[in-house]
């Protein structure tokens, strides 16, 4: 159908179908929404109907199955106000989700390889800077900033991994990047 034909299918049949979905719906606003979702399917799919002299009962047929698709969806899926349940919310304060933050950040610092685990808990957690912690671990500067990049490289894997609910598993790095007591 042409648009000449589209515009004219609209002009002939939006009245009666945004009446009949007015019956259906019972307000203004449910049923101009199920009108434009009529001719949207039927833009969609009305390419699709062989029988021209047909158009009529599809357009209410289609507009009667979206109705009942909304009324079976709001059935199962109510709609309320927060406002309205807002004493049968759960209440969880700011301090429970930083905790339940903290506990997982923690288990999978747990899991990070000893030697970045250690230069990532003191600059991290106690605050040391990396003089402080080379000093502290007897190693070169270059030797914490690399473990502390790496170390945070396997953390966000282990953070990656506990936010998608993928099973720990730890990827041991080939013996060319092991950290030895010498160097990075």
């Amino acid at each position: 159908m042409n648009d000449a034909g589209e515009i004219d299918l609209v002009e002939r049949f939006y009245q009666p179908l945004y009446h009949f979905a007015l019956s259906l719906a019972r307000n203004e606003v449910g049923a101009a929404d199920l009108t434009q979702e009529t001719f949207y399917l039927w833009a969609a799919k009305g390419h699709q109907l062989r029988d021209a002299s047909k158009v009529k009962s599809w357009l209410f047929t289609t507009l009667h199955r979206e109705f009942l698709r909304r009324h079976r969806h709001s059935t199962r899926f109510p709609h309320h106000e927060t406002s309205e349940v807002l004493d049968e919310l759960p209440v969880i304060t700011s301090t429970v989700v930083d905790d339940l933050d903290s506990i997982i950040v923690m288990q999978a610092l747990q899991r990070v390889d000893e030697h970045y685990r250690v230069p990532l808990a003191l600059f991290y957690l106690d605050d040391f800077s990396y003089k402080e912690i080379a000093a502290m671990l007897e190693l070169p500067i270059g030797t914490i900033m690399s473990r502390l990049a790496r170390g945070k490289a396997q953390l966000r894997g282990f953070l990656g991994e506990a936010a998608s609910g993928a099973s720990p598993r730890i990827v041991p790095l080939p013996d060319t990047q092991r950290p030895s007591h010498t160097g990075s």
